[in-house]
């Protein structure tokens, strides 16, 4: 197979030719495709091996990295309960089956969003309290006393 291609940047065109370096017959190319095949489910379950593996390290990091910037907003027995719970996974990642990771990280994940969903409907409840705060009093008749600028007009 011959194929030529002009390279754009120096205007200098090139040609490869691909020939067969041995002649394979229809045994050996069968036999080839069966080894694949055969090594294809290997290559599944490593790979999904090492997806499992990644995604558990990855929920790790942001934990930490998470409860880290959070700080004192989280509970102490919260943030207690979820450490435990990073360094179950962190062993798991170890010395665990792809199973068991999947297993901990799941485990982590539902931990740690309940914590997040803590956290975010308290600053979701005292940004309405700073909004309400900010609005003024409200009258008896329901209107508020406020200050009015109108900055449209000089």
């Amino acid at each position: 197979m011959n194929v030529s291609a002009t390279d754009k940047g120096t205007g200098k065109e090139q040609h490869i030719t691909i020939t067969s370096s041995s002649n394979m017959s229809k045994e050996d190319i069968d036999k080839a495709v069966k080894e694949a095949e055969k090594y294809a489910e290997e290559d599944r379950i490593a790979k999904e091996a090492v997806d499992t593996k990644n995604q558990a390290e990855n929920l790790i990091f942001q934990s930490e990295k998470t409860m880290t910037e959070l700080g004192d907003k989280i509970d102490a027995s919260e943030k207690a309960e979820i450490q435990s719970e990073i360094d179950r996974l962190k062993e798991t990642v170890k010395n665990g089956s792809v199973a068991d990771i999947k297993a901990g990280t799941e485990e982590l994940q539902k931990k740690f969003y309940a914590m997040s969903e803590k956290l975010y409907k308290q600053q979701a409840a005292q940004g309405q309290q700073d909004a309400q705060g900010q609005a003024g009093t409200q009258n008896a008749d329901g209107t508020y006393n406020a200050d009015f600028t109108d900055m449209g007009k000089e």
